[in-house]
């Protein structure tokens, strides 16, 4: 689940998205405050929350953290609203330090490179465009579903016939100061925590 809010931008509504696709078609169910949006398929893709100052404390901020806080005080103001949805949300962090098991080249690109990521709970394949990239560095990872702070949200993907889950990032993707503007990715220090989250500001 990702939640957006700008008030200066569109008003007091919070956006939470439900899916990381979008939905080709979709059409929507207002129910008070709620406005559902469904896929063509009746799934419910995310909704917007009207008023939503009025049901919780959102300060300024364009992206929201995801929290436990956020997750009970929408369900809440859902259950005021006569909305019949219980919304089961992954809370483990989205950018997470990853260590590079293996790193091949891409068999249909040249500047292209096959990794194996171990981010401790799992291992991701991901396929890194960055000249730097290497076997044995720790690295920052975007797992599909996190919100970069550009405001792209990371999928899962397909680049030159190979699949991607997830992004190795960048100082400057990841809004880091003084991030150098020459391409490639940032690698940790030796001594940082395989799976342990790593903290970006929206």
């Amino acid at each position: 689940m990702n939640a957006f809010y700008n008030k200066n931008g569109i008003g007091d509504v919070l956006l939470v998205q439900l899916q990381t696709e979008t939905p080709e078609k979709i059409h929507t169910e207002q129910m008070d405050d709620v406005t559902l949006i469904k896929d063509e398929n009746g799934n419910i893709a995310g909704f917007n929350l009207f008023s939503a100052s009025t049901y919780m404390d959102l300060g300024e901020a364009a992206s929201v953290d995801v929290s436990e806080e956020l997750v009970t005080a929408l369900q809440n103001a859902l259950e005021k609203n006569g909305v019949d949805l219980t919304l089961e949300v992954d809370l483990s962090p989205k950018f997470v330090v990853g260590y590079v098991e293996a790193k091949e080249k891409h068999p249909n690109a040249d500047k292209l490179s096959v990794c194996r990521v171990s981010v401790g709970t799992e291992e991701l394949q991901i396929v890194c465009g960055a000249p730097n990239i290497d076997q044995g560095q720790k690295v920052v990872v975007a797992k599909v579903g996190a919100v970069m702070p550009s405001g792209m949200v990371i999928k899962d993907a397909e680049l030159r016939g190979v699949p991607s889950s997830g992004m190795i990032c960048s100082a400057k993707e990841l809004a880091l100061p003084d991030a150098p503007q020459e391409k490639g990715i940032l690698v940790l220090p030796e001594d940082a925590e395989t799976g342990s989250a790593f903290e970006v500001k929206a």
